[in-house]
């Protein structure tokens, strides 16, 4: 048996209502919310294309996830099948794979690429089966990946402009995908040269709230770009696939995501709280985390928290009891579980417990 309440939640908050509609030079674009995974602009996000080197962001998170980042790895021949845009490491160099995502990420090499799926997964085929296996889990549907660098002359990596952002804001919540991804500079010395790599993001150097991306071209994918911003609590992540005018639209893409969409913490776990509740009223109910959205001027009226609780006879300490789902006019954006923390009785010491006698018979 289910007792719900509900709870209208009102915002007041100032947002300005007078923003310019926004187009871009892209065949696909899109602008998201890395937090929520909500879209703020979309144009044909699922259109499936090659996307060229924005792949590597893919096997940079593989790398760092595969907790061997302070290894040391020693270049072998498979960096002879490299070609395009590279590091230019040589067979025999030393470097750790911290190194080699470096290079990766800032200069976008394929050479380095290849490094790291050898080294990773022993053979680049079984990374490969890596990378699409991680798709999967991110719901990546649009996704294949058929190579570790986006190269198309033997078979491309395609996604669509939806995916690399649900992508990129999964990277994102790595803190050291984040400080490669915005390093702009990275200086390497191995044992058989000097390096110093320049990012090859603009952004990092001419948008003051840029954090990140990657960029990538073939003459089959054309430019593709993946960036990040924050600003005001909003983090956000643009993607354009074959766009000419790619770093203008980036930046009026942001600009258009922090003028016209304010965050807000709907669920505060500090000041949680279920009002009009008999059932549990003796104990505290409690959430884990708090919850923020990106809402435009005039949506407080339509954000709606749905209290659930199930009514359980037997309670244990910490117990889940219901949820609190939000809506959003009518569409549910998040569902948050909601606990119970049982009043349990102080142990009474047997010196307290002496005294406590002493005193009533006296």
């Amino acid at each position: 048996m289910k007792r719900i309440i509900l709870l209208m939640i009102t915002i007041f908050m100032i947002i300005p209502s007078n923003v310019k509609a926004i187009t871009t030079s892209a065949t696909s674009s899109i602008l998201m919310d890395m937090d929520s995974n909500r879209i703020l602009y979309s144009d044909d996000i699922h259109n499936i294309r090659s996307v060229a080197s924005i792949s590597k962001i893919m096997t940079a998170i593989l790398a760092i996830e595969s907790g061997k980042m302070n290894n040391k790895v020693i270049i072998g021949n498979e960096i002879k099948k490299a070609y395009g845009s590279g590091i230019y490491i040589k067979e025999g160099e030393e470097l750790t794979l911290r190194d080699l995502v470096y290079g990766l990420m800032l200069r976008s090499g394929n050479d380095a690429a290849l490094a790291i799926a050898n080294y990773v997964s022993k053979d680049t085929e079984t990374f490969v089966k890596l990378m699409n296996k991680k798709a999967e889990e991110l719901g990546m549907n649009d996704s294949t990946f058929n190579n570790p660098s986006g190269l198309d002359n033997e078979k491309g990596n395609y996604s669509s402009a939806y995916d690399m952002a649900i992508l990129m804001s999964y990277a994102s919540k790595n803190e050291e995908f984040k400080k490669i991804t915005k390093t702009k500079k990275y200086t390497l010395k191995t044992n058989m040269n000097t390096y110093i790599w320049y990012n090859k993001n603009k952004l990092l150097s001419n948008y003051k709230y840029a954090t990140g991306g990657k960029t990538g071209f073939t003459e089959i994918a054309r430019r593709t770009l993946v960036t990040t911003a924050s600003k005001n609590d909003l983090n956000l992540v643009v993607v354009t696939l074959n766009d000419g005018n790619d770093w203008t639209d980036h930046k009026n893409l942001f600009e258009y995501g922090f003028e016209k969409y304010k965050k807000y913490k709907i669920l505060d776990k500090n000041k949680f709280e279920v009002k009009d509740d008999t059932y549990y009223d003796k104990y505290k109910l409690y959430i884990k985390n708090d919850y923020s959205y990106p809402i435009l001027n005039g949506e407080e009226q339509n954000i709606l928290v749905k209290i659930e609780l199930k009514k359980i006879r037997k309670l244990e300490d910490n117990q889940k009891v219901g949820e609190a789902n939000i809506y959003l006019s009518d569409e549910k954006i998040h569902t948050e579980n909601i606990f119970i923390k049982l009043n349990k009785e102080k142990k009474i010491s047997i010196i307290t417990k002496i005294k406590k006698w002493i005193k009533n018979i006296w």
